[in-house]
């Protein structure tokens, strides 16, 4: 076969697997490694979505000291491993009706007859039957779970930034211990204001 022959033209080697990775990844962050970085390491807490990149030896080596609570004091592991539960979204215990009211303790929220839209008038809403007053406006339609948020603060979806810290102001002011001579009984009341208030935070609402 001539050495010019086309067929040479065609003839491709296949490079080795060290060779691609190197191409594809960047090189090991471990010190004095010049490996590929093939996989992917947590920083730690703190700065979560942010990764080194280490080869399959080195990952191996940092994964065996990894400790993502380093620091941290057990009750803030406890409650950590607490929320993480519910995935770190808020909750409501049970007994506690839609707008977190305790029934035990009395309504602290609304008058229902001012907020229920009511068309035929069986629970005495807003519109009893005979009404014929112009249709409610129509709500800004929410998840559940941020409904939920916006009834623990006693507050419509459609309510503004400004209202929504405003409210969150006064409910801390209200069942804050201190500002009732010490008694913790709204002490619950006021963690399910405060984790509405963050998840509303989080959901860009405020």
């Amino acid at each position: 076969m001539a050495m010019n022959s086309k067929l040479f033209d065609r003839i491709r080697i296949r490079p080795d697997a060290e060779t691609t990775a190197r191409e594809r990844f960047p090189t090991c962050e471990w010190a004095g490694c010049e490996a590929a970085g093939t996989h992917r390491a947590p920083k730690g807490r703190g700065r979560e979505g942010q990764y080194h990149r280490y080869c399959l030896d080195h990952v191996r080596e940092y994964n065996k000291s990894y400790n993502y609570f380093a620091g941290m004091a057990d009750e803030a592991v406890a409650a950590f491993q607490k929320d993480a539960l519910t995935g770190h979204r808020p909750t409501w215990t049970i007994g506690v009706d839609r707008r977190g009211a305790d029934p035990r303790r009395g309504f602290d929220g609304p008058d229902p007859s001012t907020t229920v839209n009511d068309p035929f008038g069986i629970f005495h809403g807003a519109r009893p039957a005979g009404s014929h007053g112009a249709a409610a406006e129509p709500r800004r339609k929410v998840s559940a779970p941020t409904q939920q948020a916006f009834d623990t603060m006693d507050l419509d979806p459609a309510a503004s930034r400004e209202d929504i810290k405003a409210r969150f102001k006064a409910l801390v002011k209200r069942h804050h211990p201190d500002a009732n001579g010490g008694d913790r009984a709204s002490e619950e009341r006021l963690r399910q204001i405060i984790q509405a208030y963050n998840y509303l935070k989080t959901a860009g609402f405020c």
